[in-house]
């Protein structure tokens, strides 16, 4: 009999195979050092075996096969039981970032329909004061119940005990979660990850990172923790806020990494970042992971220094609609800094195996079905489109958007597949491995042609005393029409009412009355003010003027720290700052 296509069906073996292995370490009280002290474990066994109480309990409730089910509980045990339990059951949970802003959050739970609702106690109270979820009869508290909660977790699992193996005999295309994204150009979508995609990715990451049982990793993005029980790691929570990487206590990293003997960790670049600059060597760590934005050359090249000579470090490229998608090591990252900080993009390396990625022409319209006339010309940059397992196939209630992301292409055998766009621009070099430009919605469309952020702001990043740009947009007076471009979701900032409108409802600006002008935003380096500013400037425009894509950038912004994203805490948020260098004074 085979199982069952689900994540957690490897939970019953793992449990069999090596049950007093630890599948998870989690801070507990910290001590007077500021250290905490892990004195919180599940083994194999436990977790297998709890989620299996807690799945019967809460099937007893109503949360069953296909219940959408919103989880808005914080790194903990209890968070990993409950998403195996919901995985046995073939409820549908539905995650969404809690750090993201209010009133999105608000429409990202309307959005999904929920019909139960589990959450610590501040969830429910939020619940109840900001109308979250309405939709979400059926409730459950994790830790001390509000009169308005519902069920405890403790109840629950105390129902289920007893109860035996709890496994739904899931199908790959059931909907096994709903995941939204972080955000970073519009409100968050809602993913349809179906089984298969769970099941696929657990499969490309094992055979592309050559990952094997027994390693022990610190997943700094609790939901990657989740496929580690499936490839046989041990994780270890790491004592920090994951919503804000940027703001994590190197040493608190360190002391999990040295007593638990971490071999694989897993970060943004923010948090590879925080680590870099800490300067402390990482002995143990066999093998970087780094995802969400690319990783800065030098933070590669710091971090290098602090590992292992045979250690590796990878920054996999992906999103949350597709992963992995390439990969490359840090060896050849560092090998291709020279032609990033010269204006050719950022390496991403190869596609993983299974994944047919192509370049197709920059269109920001909907495509329905794939030909071939769309695939862009060998070295352009255009989208970056993938087919392949872990390509997802929709957005939750959201039509227009996955109309706009997915391509339908009908296969010599007469079967079809999707394909999904990216929203990134890029291009393959001679040697197969492909170059990230940027973001689509970001590029800038001026006189000259067209710029696209990862082939600008390398450029300039290489400033001694600057700490990160970003290329944005800005509409001036004079000069011929250049009209707003929408993926269905920006936002822009609107000619004369000073509010945030949709570019499709821009008004048409007739004839010769505005253009797009590049605009350099600027973070500088702790330490450094105004009174530099006019150097810095005249430095920056020698850097440009190397090359003739950034020769064309004249206009320059300070700003004090830039708007990023709530998950990685890497993507800058563009459109807050096109906005904002609109109404600075030029220098």
């Amino acid at each position: 009999m085979t199982s069952p296509c689900n994540i957690a069906a490897v939970l019953p073996r793992m449990a069999a195979e090596r049950g007093e292995q630890v599948a998870m370490r989690c801070p507990g009280a910290r001590g007077r050092d500021g250290l905490p002290r892990y004195d919180v474990s599940l083994t194999y066994a436990q977790l297998d075996a709890r989620s299996d109480a807690i799945a019967a309990g809460l099937a007893r409730i109503g949360i069953v096969r296909g219940v959408r089910t919103v989880l808005m509980v914080r790194p903990s045990p209890e968070f990993f039981l409950l998403m195996f339990a919901l995985f046995k059951l073939g409820a549908v949970p539905v995650l969404v970032d809690p750090g993201i802003d209010r009133s999105a959050l608000r429409q990202c739970l309307d959005e999904a329909q929920a019909q139960a609702f589990i959450g610590i106690p501040l969830a429910h109270a939020a619940r109840v004061v900001l109308g979250w979820a309405k939709s979400a009869r059926i409730r459950v508290t994790v830790g001390r119940r509000w009169f308005w909660g519902g069920a405890t977790l403790k109840r629950i699992e105390a129902m289920g005990a007893g109860a035996g193996a709890q496994l739904a005999d899931t199908q790959p295309d059931e909907v096994a979660a709903i995941l939204f994204t972080s955000g970073s150009t519009g409100i968050p979508k809602g993913v349809v990850y179906r089984h298969r995609h769970f099941v696929a990715q657990i499969a490309m990451l094992g055979a592309a990172f050559a990952i094997e049982p027994g390693g022990v990793d610190l997943p700094t993005f609790p939901p990657f923790a989740l496929f580690d029980p499936a490839l046989g790691l041990t994780s270890i929570i790491p004592d920090m806020d994951p919503t804000r990487p940027a703001k994590a206590d190197p040493r608190r990293l360190h002391d999990a990494i040295a007593r638990f003997g971490v071999t694989q960790l897993f970060g943004s670049p923010a948090l590879i970042d925080v680590l870099a600059r800490h300067g402390a060597r990482l002995p143990t760590v066999r093998r970087v992971l780094s995802a969400g934005a690319p990783v800065p050359p030098a933070v590669v090249a710091k971090m290098r220094t602090l590992l292992p000579d045979e250690a590796q470090l990878w920054t996999p490229y992906g999103a949350t609609e597709c992963l992995p998608v390439a990969v490359i090591e840090g060896r050849e990252l560092q090998a291709t800094r020279a032609a990033t900080e010269a204006g050719a993009g950022t390496c991403v390396g190869r596609p993983v195996a299974g994944n047919v990625v192509r370049i197709i022409r920059i269109d920001d319209a909907a495509i329905a079905h794939w030909t071939d006339d769309l695939l862009a010309a060998s070295g352009e940059v255009g989208e970056i489109t993938v087919a392949g397992p872990t390509a997802t196939d929709a957005y939750f209630g959201r039509p227009a958007a996955t109309r706009l992301a997915k391509i339908g292409e009908t296969l010599p055998d007469g079967s079809t597949r999707i394909v999904h766009r990216m929203g990134d621009v890029g291009y393959f070099d001679a040697e197969g491995r492909l170059w990230f430009c940027g973001r689509k919605a970001h590029r800038v469309e001026a006189r000259g042609g067209v710029l696209f952020t990862e082939q600008v702001e390398p450029v300039f990043n290489t400033h001694p005393d600057v700490r990160r740009t970003a290329l944005v947009g800005i509409e001036v007076e004079g000069g011929s029409v250049s009209l707003p471009r929408t993926d269905g979701d920006e936002k822009a900032p609107a000619q004369d009412r000073g509010e945030d409108v949709p570019y499709s409802e821009l008004p048409l600006i007739g004839i010769s009355t505005r253009h797009r002008v590049p605009v350099l935003c600027v973070e500088l380096r702790a330490g450094i003010d105004a009174s530099q500013h006019a150097r810095i400037v005249a430095e920056l425009q020698a850097i440009g003027a190397r090359h003739a894509h950034t020769a064309r950038i004249e206009r320059f912004r300070f700003h004090p720290g830039f708007p990023v994203d709530i998950r990685h805490n890497a993507k800058i948020g563009r459109e807050q700052l096109a906005a904002w260098a609109a109404a600075q004074r030029p220098h």
